[in-house]
């Protein structure tokens, strides 16, 4: 099990999956916040029979999984049903990315979340690295990678944290202006600090 733990978030378009990746490439496990929500609304899953139960039948797709869109349409403009939902799949979420990184064996493992502070996730961690970019980056960078117009991913902006606010949290801040190469040294200096702390905390809770 990694006793150390690495908060890896950022806002849209920031390039978290390509720093993500610059430390699996060192050998660094992760858990993806992402990923778990997806796992615990698969067919098969607890949650999602209580969710079927709770919207009806026609929140599935036809082979079975949860339609998300008709999720997303029905909690959109609903408070009360956007809170059901969160108090059903939140605690089942952490409850899981817990096991998860408790399965990490590698020097330190990488939490990776997009909404890592909104959610208060950095309790799980002992570190919160941000990955940053200028504003006008992150829009340009999503509209081209996900071809939806600028009002969306404004949106998406505006119900995520402040950039200073989440640069304010962050204990390291990778600056994701540069292309992959040249931010390959910043990671490997960053790998080797973390190997060190999780070191450190190994022998303080060993003692």
């Amino acid at each position: 099990m990694s006793g150390y733990v690495v908060g890896l978030t950022g806002g849209i378009g920031s390039g978290k999956t390509t720093v993500a990746n610059l430390f699996h490439d060192l050998g660094i496990q992760s858990v993806d916040a992402d990923l778990v929500a997806r796992q615990v609304v698969m067919p098969g899953e607890a949650a999602l029979d209580a969710i079927v139960q709770h919207f009806g039948a026609d929140i599935l797709q036809h082979d079975g999984q949860l339609d998300r869109a008709a999720l997303r349409t029905k909690i959109f403009a609903n408070e009360a049903e956007k809170q059901w939902l969160n108090q059903l799949l939140h605690p089942l979420i952490r409850q899981r990315m817990l096991q998860q990184l408790a399965a990490c064996t590698s020097d330190y493992a990488l939490l990776i979340a997009p909404l890592l502070l909104e959610n208060n996730l950095q309790i799980y961690a002992d570190r919160v690295l941000v990955v940053d970019v200028p504003e006008e980056l992150q829009l340009s960078r999503t509209i081209q990678r996900d071809q939806v117009p600028a009002e969306q991913v404004q949106n998406i902006l505006n119900s995520q944290i402040s950039r200073p606010e989440r640069l304010r949290l962050a204990d390291d801040v990778v600056l994701n202006t540069v292309p992959v190469f040249a931010l390959q040294p910043q990671i490997q200096q960053l790998h080797s600090r973390y190997q060190q702390f999780a070191k450190e905390k190994l022998a303080k809770s060993s003692t």
